[in-house]
């Protein structure tokens, strides 16, 4: 006889102290042996699974053990396989319906079927209306913690990039993380000057060194998310409400409400292809318009576009109007030479901040080459003491390669 296995683990400490789904289904697997019954098919839900996921996956079982005929569902306790008491009729339904059908709580030594006593049907509902109880009641303590965190000015969540979380278990706050706060900072202050678009921003940012927590390429939905987090500026946004947090700002206000005027400015920049060098620059002497540029047969062209009836043909190649340009601004040659050191002396001020940026952004990179140098060493002597295979050497090493 077939038999249909659900398995479950509700939080993290189960599965750290050995109730993980593997175990789980070894547990069971095991069971079905000793009952005689073959496994058909494995149904699991991890920790990490919304409520609605968790509801859908269930369902699927029991559509599952209805369409192949299965007459036989092992779990490993009820609140394994449901702590939802709407879920109650449903498994009430598919039991009753077929003598044949049997539902298995393994650890509890228990099989519902058609004929069970009373008292199991009653401690069944039992079981089921208190694991409910527990949800619910652990919910509501989960929701009483949050809003006390909040109160005292820090998110009860991971903080967004650039931040790091220390300190124990209930007494954690967030610092600025200073190997990728520069980056941040970079990343807001490329938008405010208007020549960026959310796409090619994250293009930038990728290039200068900005990854995600698990090291990927952040994805511009996630790029526009974090130019409107206040949390930059020192607030706390909580279930639609913004309140004052304890975390330092790693941006100015200024810098970051020019940020969401760009945001929701109809002039926002839109990536563009191809980049022009004189776009926007250049006026036809005819009709006043703008010069069009335009890409044929791999050259950069610039040409009128013939307003007010504007009689001019010429296409002009881009390197040729460069050159033209270049023999203009040798006539505005600076030839004072205290003139000259006064300007690279304003010029190396004004860009003081962006020496520090890249002086960072280099430490942070050199750092991270360093760590993934001494993972290969480690992957390398593992391999030569045999603790692993070359497959999951061959495996990591072309991971950390990368």
């Amino acid at each position: 006889m077939k038999t249909a296995i659900f398995c479950r683990v509700s939080s993290k400490e189960q599965e750290e102290t050995g109730y993980s789904l593997p175990a789980q289904e070894k547990f069971l697997r095991d069971y079905a042996d000793k009952q005689g019954l073959e496994v058909a098919k494995v149904f699991a839900v991890s920790e990490s699974a919304a409520g609605k996921v968790q509801r859908k996956i269930f369902i699927e079982m029991v559509a599952y053990v209805r369409k192949h005929d299965i007459p036989t569902i092992i779990v490993e306790t009820t609140d394994r396989l449901t702590r939802n008491f709407s879920d109650v009729p449903t498994i009430d339904l598919w039991i009753t319906e077929n003598e044949n059908h049997q539902v298995h709580l393994a650890k509890e030594g228990c099989v519902l079927h058609n004929s069970s006593r009373s008292h199991e049907w009653f401690m069944w509902r039992v079981k089921v209306a208190t694991a409910e109880y527990y949800v619910r009641l652990l919910s509501e303590n989960v929701k009483k913690g949050q809003k006390e965190k909040i109160a005292q000015g820090w998110i009860p969540t991971k903080p967004p990039i650039g931040y790091k979380t220390v300190g124990e278990t209930g007494h954690k706050i967030h610092i600025v993380d200073e190997g990728v706060a520069p980056l941040v900072r970079k990343m807001f202050e490329l938008y405010a000057t208007g020549d960026y678009s959310i796409k090619k921003l994250a293009k930038t940012m990728f290039e200068e060194g900005l990854r995600s927590p698990q090291g990927n390429r952040l994805v511009n939905s996630r790029i526009h998310s974090l130019l409107q987090d206040p949390f930059y500026i020192g607030k706390i946004r909580w279930n639609g409400e913004v309140k004052d947090g304890k975390q330092e700002p790693l941006i100015s206000k200024e810098l970051f409400d020019k940020v969401q005027a760009m945001l929701k400015s109809k002039t926002t920049p839109k990536y563009r292809k191809h980049l022009f060098l004189f776009k926007g620059l250049i006026k036809c002497t005819e009709c006043g318009k703008s010069i069009t540029w335009e890409t044929a047969k791999g050259h950069n062209y610039g040409h009128c576009n013939h307003y007010h009836n504007c009689s001019q043909k010429t296409w002009a190649k881009e390197p040729e109007v460069e050159e033209q340009l270049l023999g203009v601004f040798d006539n505005l040659k600076i030839k004072n030479s205290r003139i000259v050191d006064w300007l690279k002396k304003a010029l190396k001020e004004s860009h003081q901040d962006e020496i520090e940026y890249h002086n960072s952004t280099v430490g942070e990179l050199e750092a991270r080459y360093e760590a993934v140098q001494k993972r290969l060493d480690k992957l390398y002597d593992d391999k030569l003491d045999e603790k692993i295979t070359p497959d999951f050497y061959n495996r990591k090493f072309k991971q950390y390669s990368e």
